[in-house]
């Protein structure tokens, strides 16, 4: 029989990615998003993919009655949670708004889980939560209560509710922890591709190759690191998710092992390549990849942005026999024939 999992905010970039790959390994999917940063007609696409059609609630995370009534319709097994809002810039000029929908949505979501006993979940967290400080690569024993910015701060509250809704009412959770997913689903079928100038560097790129937009917007050039522009490391959206996948057993697994109700389970893992570049050096892959120059400006720094920011992914691949497959140069590539389909 199909274990049921319950997805928030299937619909965005990631979560529907992460929709497919379950369908296909052979788990039932239902899904909660209310459509406030994602597109109705991607439930079209991902029914092309699976070739069938998951249940779909257009809900708010904060509709306690609503999300009760889904909550009465499945048995669920388990929960992944992807819902927030995501942009850093956008959370430190709207801290209240990224407070109410980040955290509230999910303290609704967990009181649900509560109260009909769905106690094993997934988070995608956010690498974003280590303290900038911290020496780098980052890695998961290091401290996260000193964040930089309001969305960091969102998922690092959501983490500490987590762990004591292990520690004292013997949740089974799992905090993912990544930042900058790229291209997207094989099929062309599900994609990144934002309205207006993207957040994210690699949608930023692929529109200014296009020429739908004039040049890329590079945040200054005198940061203390290899060139003096930002560094950052990229994750190909379907190693992501394969991440996803091998947590999920790990906790189906460990949740099998131990008797009900004798204690819950907390773990943290970076998702990460552990191949960090610069802005300069993808603008360089990327210019090798479509075959032209990638106009671009040097622009006054954005208040907030972390100049260089990577993890360890060390203990994924130990734990979770976890790595990245897809290098950078492929992803671009993939992501380029995308553009031009």
């Amino acid at each position: 029989m199909k274990k049921t999992i319950l997805i928030t905010w299937w619909l965005g970039y990631i979560g529907s990615h992460a929709v497919v790959a379950f369908e296909q390994a052979w788990y039932k999917c239902v899904i909660v998003d209310n459509l406030s940063n994602s597109n109705i007609e991607t439930l079209s696409n991902i029914e092309k993919i699976i070739s069938n059609k998951p249940d779909f609630f257009n809900v708010d995370l904060r509709d306690r009655e609503k999300l009760e009534d889904i909550f009465k319709r499945y048995n669920f097994d388990w929960v992944i949670h992807f819902a927030w809002l995501k942009a850093v810039w956008e959370s430190c000029e709207n801290p209240l708004e990224y407070y109410d929908n980040n955290v509230i949505w999910s303290i609704r979501l967990f009181e649900c889980m509560q109260k009909y006993n769905v106690k094993n979940v997934i988070f995608s967290s956010s690498a974003t939560v280590y303290d900038f400080d911290n020496e780098i690569p980052y890695v998961e024993t290091q401290s996260t209560w000193k964040t930089t910015n309001t969305y960091a701060q969102t998922k690092y509250l959501i983490e500490q509710i987590l762990r004591d809704l292990s520690n004292f009412i013997w949740f089974n959770a799992i905090s993912l922890r990544y930042f900058n997913p790229i291209w997207t689903h094989p099929s062309w079928f599900i994609w990144e591709s934002p309205n207006g100038i993207p957040n994210n560097l690699l949608p930023y790129i692929m529109k200014v190759a296009k020429w739908e937009l004039p040049h890329l917007k590079v945040f200054w050039n005198d940061y203390n690191t290899i060139d003096w522009t930002w560094v950052r490391d990229y994750i190909d959206v379907v190693d992501l998710i394969e991440g996803h996948l091998k947590a999920y057993e790990i906790l189906l697994e460990t949740s099998l092992e131990k008797k009900p109700f004798s204690e819950g389970l907390f773990e943290v893992y970076n998702l990460w390549a552990g191949k960090w570049v610069s802005v300069l050096e993808i603008l360089k892959i990327a210019e090798k990849v479509v075959w032209k120059k990638i106009n671009f400006e040097i622009v006054d720094r954005r208040n907030w942005d972390l100049w260089e920011f990577y993890c360890n992914p060390g203990k994924a691949k130990d734990e979770l026999d976890w790595e990245t497959k897809i290098s950078l140069e492929k992803s671009l590539e993939n992501c380029w024939r995308f553009y031009n389909k």
